[in-house]
């Protein structure tokens, strides 16, 4: 970190990124620092290709861990070392050294994470080599330690990085050392105040089916080769977190058909994919343009909907495409989105970046939307309006009664209507109220959810006692009835 950055440090997250061969425990080091599960982690070796960012509290501050893939090559070389080239695969190594190199470059310290279990390899030697190139501030953690005495790690020292440090990041053990060791290795002045909360930034998810552009979109956004791009689907399988200016987008792996789902891999990949949609406020839905919406996007979106997230819908691959085309296009898309006419659609192209500057501004107001910054006497004048309009139905000889409303809280927008009888209001009638505060609020690409409360009845429970004289009555016409 150069010296602008050191006295800047109160506005500056310090990044650590954990580094080393595939399968030794990065990915799960990482969501152990960082809690809960962040980063995909099977015993399958290459699970992590992108990088993937989270954060941890080291000392007195959050600093932002870097989790990377597993290392087949020394640093910028094409091809794994010591195999051929085998087309796709040496695609993917190469592009996973090159966002290892890319968080190198980024880092304050990095972690060299290596597997006690099968001890120092030369693969491990390789990589620390080309850290010592780099002049990078490295530390070992010897991983999966589970069990084995601390003096088992001593072999790792012949790497040249000073002491290594036992962990066994499945079971936790070590953690506080580690955290020790790693705020002495950042810059002093980086460790003085506390950072933001990575949850107050507005998280926006970028979903789609295998293959039609996402990563290339968030590249586009980011203006660098931040994700894994390659001419095959399912190149990103993790749902990775990426710092964006005030934002947090989070690239997320294809969602195929359920039945078309392979192996226990993709099926944790959807599971992620179907995780970040939960937690984003925003969800930008990306399809090819020239295929149109298909069934498995509509299944997309819909999960999106009831997750409480935004939605804009990206139709990329547009390059070409007549104006008459991108009518009809439009068209088809608008038929499939009867049930859904709130959602806007853009067409881009994240290739050659047309379109992508409309459409981050469409999701930006969308995510504004979202926060349901309206009155309550507002709520309550357009519920009078909606009533007078389009009075609630009679239940039971009896008509609903809508008397006041109130704002639940935002992301996804959501109103109280109290009234007498509310539970009876048919799904239509929700429907319509959620309309009508859409148009009124002007809440673009949000769903409204609408919620009812019936007021307590005081007279519930009780009986009413009559009177000497009433119950002489009452018998009066008992047995005028009965005479009859």
């Amino acid at each position: 970190m150069d010296a602008r950055s050191v006295e800047n440090s109160a506005q500056y997250t310090p990044k650590v990124a954990l580094v080393g061969r595939a399968n030794v425990g990065k990915s799960t080091l990482f969501n152990r620092l960082c809690g809960g599960r962040r980063a995909l982690v099977a015993d399958h070796p290459g699970l992590t290709r992108d990088r993937q960012y989270g954060r941890a509290t080291i000392g007195r501050r959050i600093v932002e861990l870097i989790d990377t893939g597993g290392l087949a090559a020394v640093f910028g070389r094409g091809r794994p070392a010591n195999r051929p080239s085998d087309g796709a695969n040496s695609d993917v190594s190469a592009a996973t050294a090159a966002q290892v190199d890319a968080a190198l470059a980024e880092a304050d310290a990095a972690v060299l994470v290596v597997d006690g279990r099968e001890g120092l390899t030369a693969g491990d030697h390789d990589i620390a080599a080309a850290l010592r190139k780099r002049g990078a501030q490295v530390l070992v953690a010897v991983n999966k330690m589970d069990g084995a005495h601390a003096q088992a790690a001593h072999e790792f020292a012949a790497l040249g990085f000073g002491e290594p440090l036992p962990i066994s990041a499945t079971h936790g053990r070590g953690m506080g050392r580690l955290k020790e060791t790693i705020a002495a290795a950042l810059p002093a002045a980086a460790l003085e105040q506390p950072a933001a909360d990575a949850d107050e930034r507005p998280k926006i998810a970028v979903v789609g089916r295998p293959n039609v552009g996402k990563s290339t979109l968030v590249n586009r956004w980011l203006g660098e080769v931040r994700q894994i791009v390659l001419d095959q689907p399912g190149t990103t399988r993790d749902a990775v977190d990426i710092p964006f200016g005030h934002r947090l987008l989070i690239d997320t792996a294809g969602v195929r058909r359920k039945g078309k789902t392979e192996g226990v891999v993709e099926k944790f990949s959807v599971g992620k994919t179907l995780d970040a949609l939960r937690r984003a406020e925003v969800a930008v839905l990306v399809a090819d343009a020239q295929e149109g919406i298909v069934d498995q996007d509509l299944h997309i979106l819909q999960y999106a909907a009831n997750a409480g997230a935004g939605i804009a819908l990206a139709l990329n691959k547009c390059d070409g495409m007549t104006s008459a085309a991108r009518s009809r296009a439009e068209q088809s898309v608008r038929r499939r989105l009867g049930f859904a006419p709130w959602i806007p659609v853009r067409f881009i192209s994240a290739l050659r970046g047309t379109g992508v500057t409309a459409l981050l501004a469409q999701v930006d107001a969308i995510h504004r939307a979202g926060a349901f910054q309206v009155a309550t006497s507002d709520i309550n004048r357009s519920l009078a309006e909606a009533v007078r309009v389009h009075p609630p139905p009679v239940v039971r000889s009896r008509q609903v009664k809508l008397r006041y409303a109130h704002k639940a809280g935002g992301h996804p927008p959501t109103v109280v209507v109290h009234g007498n009888q509310t539970e009876a209001l048919p799904p239509a009638y929700l429907r319509y109220l959620a309309s009508r505060f859409r148009d009124d609020f002007h809440l673009i690409g949000v769903p409204v959810r609408v919620q009812t409360q019936s007021g307590d009845n005081p007279f519930a429970g009780r009986r009413n006692q009559l009177n000497r004289r009433q119950r002489k009555r009452r018998e009066r016409m008992v047995r005028h009835r009965r005479g009859r």
